[in-house]
Protein backbone atom coordinates (compact mmCIF):
# COMPACT_ATOMS: atom_id res chain seq x y z
CA UNK A 1 0.00 0.00 0.00
CA UNK A 2 1.52 3.36 -1.06
CA UNK A 3 1.96 5.87 1.51
CA UNK A 4 0.67 9.24 0.05
CA UNK A 5 -3.50 9.05 -0.78
CA UNK A 6 -4.70 8.36 -4.15
CA UNK A 7 -8.05 9.13 -5.96
CA UNK A 8 -9.77 5.97 -4.79
CA UNK A 9 -8.14 5.44 -1.92
CA UNK A 10 -6.04 6.18 1.12
CA UNK A 11 -2.38 5.84 1.89
CA UNK A 12 -1.28 4.10 4.72
CA UNK A 13 -0.08 7.33 6.43
CA UNK A 14 -3.53 8.83 6.51
CA UNK A 15 -5.33 5.52 7.70
CA UNK A 16 -2.81 4.99 10.52
CA UNK A 17 -3.35 8.58 11.72
CA UNK A 18 -7.07 8.32 11.98
CA UNK A 19 -6.72 5.10 13.74
CA UNK A 20 -4.94 6.00 16.21
CA UNK A 21 -6.35 8.95 17.13
CA UNK A 22 -10.14 7.76 16.65
CA UNK A 23 -9.61 5.52 19.95
CA UNK A 24 -7.09 8.30 21.59
CA UNK A 25 -9.79 10.79 21.20
CA UNK A 26 -12.56 8.83 22.77
CA UNK A 27 -10.64 7.48 25.42
CA UNK A 28 -9.57 11.09 26.18
CA UNK A 29 -13.13 12.07 26.56
CA UNK A 30 -13.94 8.79 28.50
CA UNK A 31 -10.47 9.51 31.41
CA UNK A 32 -12.15 13.28 31.11
CA UNK A 33 -15.28 12.09 32.10
CA UNK A 34 -14.58 9.96 34.86
CA UNK A 35 -11.54 12.04 36.65
CA UNK A 36 -15.27 14.37 37.51
CA UNK A 37 -16.44 11.54 39.48
CA UNK A 38 -13.18 11.14 41.65
CA UNK A 39 -12.48 12.43 45.10
CA UNK A 40 -9.80 14.67 46.46
CA UNK A 41 -8.41 11.81 48.42
CA UNK A 42 -8.49 9.53 45.22
CA UNK A 43 -5.19 8.07 44.07
CA UNK A 44 -6.01 8.56 40.68
CA UNK A 45 -7.10 12.26 41.62
CA UNK A 46 -3.94 13.38 40.31
CA UNK A 47 -2.99 10.74 37.74
CA UNK A 48 -5.77 11.49 36.24
CA UNK A 49 -5.06 14.58 34.93
CA UNK A 50 -1.80 14.19 34.20
CA UNK A 51 -2.31 10.83 32.08
CA UNK A 52 -5.02 13.20 30.24
CA UNK A 53 -3.10 16.14 29.91
CA UNK A 54 0.18 13.71 28.42
CA UNK A 55 -2.32 12.27 26.09
CA UNK A 56 -3.84 15.76 24.85
CA UNK A 57 -0.31 17.10 24.22
CA UNK A 58 0.66 13.82 21.56
CA UNK A 59 -2.78 14.05 20.24
CA UNK A 60 -2.41 17.59 19.08
CA UNK A 61 1.26 16.77 17.51
CA UNK A 62 -1.04 14.12 16.07
CA UNK A 63 -3.50 16.30 14.75
CA UNK A 64 -1.21 18.64 13.59
CA UNK A 65 0.52 16.06 11.30
CA UNK A 66 -2.47 14.81 9.80
CA UNK A 67 -3.73 18.49 8.78
CA UNK A 68 0.07 18.82 7.47
CA UNK A 69 -0.48 15.54 5.53
CA UNK A 70 -4.03 16.31 4.38
CA UNK A 71 -3.31 19.58 2.86
CA UNK A 72 -0.18 17.49 0.93
CA UNK A 73 -2.66 14.65 0.02
CA UNK A 74 -5.66 15.32 -0.88
CA UNK A 75 -8.96 12.80 0.30
CA UNK A 76 -9.41 9.95 -2.23
CA UNK A 77 -13.19 11.38 -4.12
CA UNK A 78 -16.64 10.73 -2.86
CA UNK A 79 -17.75 6.95 -3.91
CA UNK A 80 -19.48 7.48 -7.52
CA UNK A 81 -23.39 8.55 -7.15
CA UNK A 82 -23.13 10.51 -4.33
CA UNK A 83 -25.20 13.27 -3.88
CA UNK A 84 -23.27 16.50 -4.03
CA UNK A 85 -25.18 17.52 -1.02
CA UNK A 86 -23.58 14.43 0.70
CA UNK A 87 -20.22 15.34 -0.50
CA UNK A 88 -20.59 18.76 0.59
CA UNK A 89 -21.85 17.60 3.91
CA UNK A 90 -18.95 14.74 4.65
CA UNK A 91 -16.74 17.69 3.78
CA UNK A 92 -17.85 20.01 6.37
CA UNK A 93 -18.60 17.62 9.09
CA UNK A 94 -14.36 16.76 8.67
CA UNK A 95 -13.60 20.56 8.88
CA UNK A 96 -15.82 20.94 11.98
CA UNK A 97 -14.18 17.66 13.88
CA UNK A 98 -10.62 19.21 12.72
CA UNK A 99 -11.97 22.56 14.28
CA UNK A 100 -13.47 20.99 17.76
CA UNK A 101 -10.26 19.45 18.15
CA UNK A 102 -8.32 22.33 17.74
CA UNK A 103 -10.60 24.32 20.29
CA UNK A 104 -10.66 21.67 22.85
CA UNK A 105 -6.91 21.05 23.05
CA UNK A 106 -6.02 24.66 23.13
CA UNK A 107 -8.52 25.11 26.12
CA UNK A 108 -6.79 22.38 27.77
CA UNK A 109 -3.42 24.04 27.24
CA UNK A 110 -5.10 26.61 28.63
CA UNK A 111 -6.71 25.05 32.24
CA UNK A 112 -3.20 22.81 32.67
CA UNK A 113 -1.39 26.52 32.45
CA UNK A 114 -3.68 28.52 33.99
CA UNK A 115 -1.33 28.76 37.15
CA UNK A 116 2.04 29.48 35.22
CA UNK A 117 2.71 25.24 35.47
CA UNK A 118 4.38 23.80 32.23
CA UNK A 119 2.77 20.50 31.12
CA UNK A 120 5.06 17.48 32.08
CA UNK A 121 4.34 14.71 29.40
CA UNK A 122 5.39 11.77 30.90
CA UNK A 123 9.15 12.77 32.03
CA UNK A 124 9.99 13.20 27.97
CA UNK A 125 9.04 16.78 27.66
CA UNK A 126 7.20 19.64 29.04
CA UNK A 127 5.20 22.19 27.29
CA UNK A 128 6.04 25.85 28.80
CA UNK A 129 3.04 28.02 30.06
CA UNK A 130 3.12 30.51 27.54
CA UNK A 131 -0.55 32.27 27.99
CA UNK A 132 -1.32 32.84 31.32
CA UNK A 133 -2.87 35.46 33.86
CA UNK A 134 -6.51 35.97 31.88
CA UNK A 135 -9.34 36.68 33.64
CA UNK A 136 -10.68 33.64 34.81
CA UNK A 137 -9.04 31.55 32.40
CA UNK A 138 -9.34 28.41 33.65
CA UNK A 139 -12.65 28.41 34.73
CA UNK A 140 -13.88 29.58 30.97
CA UNK A 141 -11.59 27.28 29.29
CA UNK A 142 -13.06 24.77 31.24
CA UNK A 143 -16.42 25.19 30.19
CA UNK A 144 -15.18 25.61 26.91
CA UNK A 145 -13.15 22.45 26.71
CA UNK A 146 -16.45 20.34 28.85
CA UNK A 147 -19.00 21.35 26.05
CA UNK A 148 -16.86 21.30 23.10
CA UNK A 149 -15.90 17.48 24.31
CA UNK A 150 -19.78 16.53 24.56
CA UNK A 151 -20.30 18.32 20.80
CA UNK A 152 -17.11 16.43 19.88
CA UNK A 153 -18.43 13.07 20.91
CA UNK A 154 -21.92 13.78 19.17
CA UNK A 155 -20.54 14.49 15.74
CA UNK A 156 -17.84 11.12 16.29
CA UNK A 157 -20.86 9.02 17.06
CA UNK A 158 -22.74 10.59 13.47
CA UNK A 159 -19.46 10.06 12.01
CA UNK A 160 -19.35 6.20 12.54
CA UNK A 161 -23.04 6.11 12.11
CA UNK A 162 -22.32 7.89 8.61
CA UNK A 163 -19.32 5.33 7.85
CA UNK A 164 -22.03 2.17 8.78
CA UNK A 165 -24.54 3.42 6.39
CA UNK A 166 -22.16 3.49 3.53
CA UNK A 167 -21.06 0.32 4.53
CA UNK A 168 -24.02 -2.08 5.48
CA UNK A 169 -26.91 -0.11 3.48
CA UNK A 170 -25.34 2.05 0.46
CA UNK A 171 -22.88 -0.71 0.14
CA UNK A 172 -20.04 1.51 -1.19
CA UNK A 173 -16.35 1.56 -0.56
CA UNK A 174 -15.88 4.69 1.80
CA UNK A 175 -15.61 2.28 4.91
CA UNK A 176 -12.82 0.42 3.26
CA UNK A 177 -10.94 2.97 2.16
CA UNK A 178 -10.40 3.65 5.96
CA UNK A 179 -9.59 0.25 6.42
CA UNK A 180 -6.78 0.03 3.58
CA UNK A 181 -9.28 -1.96 1.29
CA UNK A 182 -10.18 -1.82 -2.29
CA UNK A 183 -14.08 -1.55 -3.22
CA UNK A 184 -15.73 -5.22 -3.27
CA UNK A 185 -15.61 -6.57 -6.70
CA UNK A 186 -18.09 -6.14 -9.76
CA UNK A 187 -19.92 -9.33 -11.11
CA UNK A 188 -17.39 -11.68 -12.78
CA UNK A 189 -14.56 -9.88 -11.07
CA UNK A 190 -11.95 -11.66 -9.23
CA UNK A 191 -12.32 -11.52 -5.24
CA UNK A 192 -8.14 -11.12 -5.48
CA UNK A 193 -8.41 -7.53 -6.71
CA UNK A 194 -9.61 -6.74 -3.73
CA UNK A 195 -7.33 -7.32 -1.58
CA UNK A 196 -4.43 -4.44 -0.07
CA UNK A 197 -0.91 -4.54 -2.38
Amino acid sequence: MAARNSNARYGWVAIALHWLMAPAIIGLFALGWWMRQLSYYDPWYRQGPELHKGIGILLLGLLLLRLVWKLLNPSPAAEAGTPRWQALAARLAHGILYLLLLVIMTSGYLISTADGRAIDVFGWFSVPATVQGLPHQEDIAGQVHEILAWSLMALVALHALAALRHHFIDRDATLRKMLGMRARPQSGQSPELTTTQ
